[in-house]
């Protein structure tokens, strides 16, 4: 441990700590509004439920007494579809006085503990989009792709979904997967046409072999018979 740098688990009375900690990650991402809430009171009672729910986890990091970092992080596991348990990893910040001093490592080293002393087989984490720093410190940490997440809106999604089961109406544009049959009925088309034309000039062929063959074969004038 190094001096001045603490991690404990999170107590009640800290709640107030853990929502400005929370707080100030949700201002420096680009994309806060996938971290939590902007809503202190909310934010609070979310943190109050995770601290109370089986399977918390909420890590208080320190530096000369003053909190300066956090981890959140859930036991997930076993369930009716799997006997594996995993560590959850729903955030991971400190403050950016704070870096560079050993406490990102110091919250993980914990969570990792209380990871394997709950049997966890592994441990995921999910840093939002253009946090580079944190995808290089987990890197670092040998942590490596698992699965792509795809997010949209539930009313946007709904609105694709109501579009695209709607009866294609006069003049809709087609879907791609419209435009792939019909380019392959053109092509069928093409392809009917050239091979008539191909058996056309066969036939063709033919004829004037046989028309010649015929004329090979036809007497000279020479041997006629006059009558």
């Amino acid at each position: 441990m190094r001096p001045g740098v603490h991690v404990s688990a999170a107590r009640p009375e800290d709640l107030d700590s853990l929502v400005e900690l929370c707080l100030a990650a949700r201002a420096e991402s680009a994309v806060g509004a996938q971290l939590c809430t902007d809503d202190a009171e909310r934010l609070r009672d979310q943190l109050g439920a995770l601290l109370a729910v089986p399977g918390g986890l909420a890590l208080m990091g320190t530096v000369d007494g003053v909190p300066a970092g956090m981890l959140l992080a859930r036991l997930v596991g076993p369930s009716l579809f799997t006997d594996v348990v995993s560590l959850n990893l729903e955030a991971v910040y400190v403050v950016p006085d704070a870096r560079r001093r050993g406490l990102g490592h110091m919250l993980l080293s914990a969570a990792t503990q209380q990871a394997d002393e709950a049997g966890a087989a592994d441990v995921y984490a999910t840093p939002l989009p253009g946090s580079r720093g944190m995808q290089r410190f987990l890197a670092r940490l040998g942590f490596a792709p698992a699965a792509a997440h795809r997010v949209v809106a539930t009313s946007a999604l709904q609105r694709r979904l109501a579009h695209e089961g709607a009866p294609a109406a006069a003049g809709r544009r087609p879907s791609p997967r419209g435009l792939e049959d019909l380019i392959a009925r053109r092509r069928q088309a093409r392809e009917g046409r050239a091979a008539s034309a191909a058996g056309d000039q066969a036939t063709a062929s033919i004829s004037m072999q046989v028309n010649r063959a015929v004329q090979m074969r036809r007497p000279s004038a020479s041997s006629t018979t006059t009558w």
